[in-house]
């Protein structure tokens, strides 16, 4: 993953260095990706079918194939994330050059064909964005083959804080809008910070739960050591930081310094910030 990630930054400083700050931003979640999936990766035999739903500028699709698996990356460029479309524009021209280039399907998750058939479909970061939370649970798990799985991490919005705007939340979307409208509308770091905030659906833990009982055929687990891993990453990753209030940048490395950080994985999913879910299809869809 270094090698071609650091290819990859060459070629963006060749070619368009004004990129180089996004592209250093999202290398640093394509790391974060692959490590979210290695358990699933060593899993499958080379050669697999994976879909990453929501692949953004292709850094970890691009590299999955360069491992050696059949990639399909979905990705349609929705509101708040225009500025993709240069990057990945460039990451494309690089991949098709080296020969490691996934299936790009610019669609949204939930016009997905349920009857492709993968070994593992994932998404980081990407489930908060649809627009139709249900929808894309049954879209992508039913083009899931039997013991495949569904694995993804997103916020959960039971936990009052919203991580893309740094704020803490209010009960709800509409009443935490009006509480916080001038942040959210002249957010400085941000691209389109007004189209990312309609892109948020306010996803929880207990939503995906209730969703997944409805198919008799699918079973959901919520893993929560991943709270723990990403404290720790607040204390060490300077990006990732940089994207958090000073306030909280504090708090978290002081819980790090002092190993607090590890109880986190006590507290009960419904109640953690973050999800770290895993669907997985006990049998074929009917």
């Amino acid at each position: 993953m270094a090698h071609w990630l650091a290819a990859l930054r060459l070629h963006i400083l060749s070619s368009e260095p004004a990129l180089l700050a996004m592209f250093d931003l999202y290398a640093a979640e394509a790391r974060f990706g692959r490590h979210f999936i290695e358990e699933d990766l060593r899993a499958l035999r080379v050669g697999s079918a994976i879909l990453e739903v929501g692949a953004g500028a292709l850094l970890l699709s691009t590299q999955l194939v360069r491992e050696g698996y059949a990639v399909t990356a979905l990705e349609p460029t929705g509101h708040g994330f225009g500025h993709f479309a240069r990057l990945r524009g460039r990451v494309l021209e690089y991949s098709k050059a080296q020969a490691c280039c996934p299936v790009l399907l610019e669609i949204e998750a939930e016009q997905l064909d349920s009857r492709l058939g993968f070994d593992l479909c994932f998404s980081i970061n990407v489930m908060e964005h649809v627009s139709a939370v249900e929808r894309v649970i049954e879209r992508v798990t039913g083009s899931l083959k039997p013991g495949a799985s569904y694995h993804f991490t997103c916020p959960n919005y039971l936990f009052p804080y919203e991580p893309h705007f740094n704020i803490p939340t209010l009960f709800c979307k509409a009443w935490t809008e009006r509480l916080f409208s001038r942040r959210i509308s002249t957010h400085p770091a941000l691209d389109d910070p007004a189209g990312l905030w309609r892109s948020l659906n306010w996803i929880t833990v207990t939503q995906v739960r209730r969703t997944v009982r409805r198919d008799p055929a699918l079973r959901v687990r919520f893993q929560r050591s991943l709270l723990v891993r990403m404290l720790a990453r607040a204390a060490s990753d300077a990006q990732f930081s940089a994207r958090r209030s000073t306030w909280l940048v504090a708090l978290l490395r002081g819980l790090h310094f002092l190993q607090l950080h590890r109880l986190a994985a006590f507290i009960p999913a419904t109640l953690q910030p973050v999800m770290d879910c895993r669907i997985t299809r006990i049998t074929p869809p009917n």
